[in-house]
């Protein structure tokens, strides 16, 4: 059974405590409500990839109680601390090369190196936020696919008894997801429209750009296939593993290889999601350091997380390396 809280003193407490302590809470913002983890933990990150049933592993929206928390985890540049000025708090998600130190997990990211990140408006959302004192990675708290919600009603008409809590703060105002702009480039890129209508970006960003989703759109959830590639090749559903390859292992790992890494002995989809990203850096940085020739990948389940582990190993198989 998920807890309904209250927008109270007590209500907010409890909220940040659980976020703390690694459960899920969805809080409403000034867009829609939003299903938080926290987003310096890996495992929290990837129970919220599995309460959505989401089917692949797409960047999150870090939220923050303020931008000076924001710019730890991100660089602003000089645009983006002008855009910040004007519109933050507010429903605007920023897309940010990401700090070298980031304490935000390699999931909540999608392995990238950028963060998308945004200061909500909502006065309980702030509070929320300031009394967790962490980043908070929120997609809207819906199972993948259903409306977005933008009451605790609508959250608990698909979440119940999937998360911890709830805290009720009305109706969202905006109703409509933020606007993200990816400002990680040299030009200002509009990847998705929203609470924040283009044309009064255009007003301090006349050069915005909007970006195509045809596979190549610039820092767009799941649209860059290289975004996810080793250097190395990944080879896929391996079976055995050469001497001179390196092995990502899931469930009992195989014998052979020069070097191996395991997602989960136990053969666990949502343990296996919080170590892909790191599994992938470790055996790729690893493997070229020791002249290995490619990475063998054991094969997932599809069922679950398995899901998106596998569209993720997928894309990074085919792509081509930058």
């Amino acid at each position: 059974m998920t807890l309904r809280l209250h927008d109270s003193a007590s209500g907010v407490a409890q909220a940040a405590a659980l976020l703390r302590d690694g459960s899920l809470v969805a809080f409403p913002t000034e867009t829609v409500y939003g299903l938080g983890g926290d987003a310096t933990s890996e495992a929290a990150v990837a129970a919220i990839f599995a309460a959505k049933n989401r089917p692949s592993f797409n960047p999150l929206i870090c939220h923050y109680a303020s931008a000076d928390a924001a710019f730890t985890d991100v660089i602003p540049t000089a645009t983006a601390l002008r855009i910040a000025a004007a519109f933050w708090p507010g429903p605007l998600t920023l897309v940010l090369p990401r700090r070298a130190g980031s304490r935000v997990s390699l999931l909540a990211g999608a392995g990238l190196d950028t963060l998308a990140v945004r200061v909500p408006a909502h006065p309980l959302a702030a509070r929320l936020l300031a009394a967790a004192g962490r980043p908070v990675a929120a997609p809207s708290a819906n199972l993948s696919g259903r409306v977005s919600p933008t009451t605790a009603a609508h959250v608990l008409d698909g979440l119940d008894g999937r998360i911890a809590a709830v805290i009720d703060g009305g109706a969202c105002a905006v109703g409509l997801e933020s606007t993200v702009l990816d400002l990680s480039g040299p030009v200002p890129m509009l990847l998705r429209a929203g609470g924040i209508p283009l044309e009064t970006l255009r007003d301090l960003l006349p050069e915005i750009a909007e970006a195509t989703h045809g596979g190549t759109a610039p820092r767009s959830p799941g649209q860059m296939l290289s975004h996810y590639a080793p250097d190395l090749p990944l080879r896929l559903g391996a079976q055995t593993v050469a001497a001179d390859e390196a092995l990502l292992a899931f469930g009992p790992a195989i014998a052979g290889g020069a070097l191996q890494f395991s997602l989960s002995d136990s053969g666990d989809v949502v343990e296996a999601a919080t170590r892909l990203f790191a599994g992938l850096r470790y055996l790729d940085a690893e493997g070229r350091r020791l002249g290995l020739r490619g990475i063998a990948a054991m094969p997932i389940p599809e069922m679950g997380l398995g899901r998106a582990l596998n569209d993720r190993l997928g894309r990074a198989a085919c792509a081509q390396p930058e």
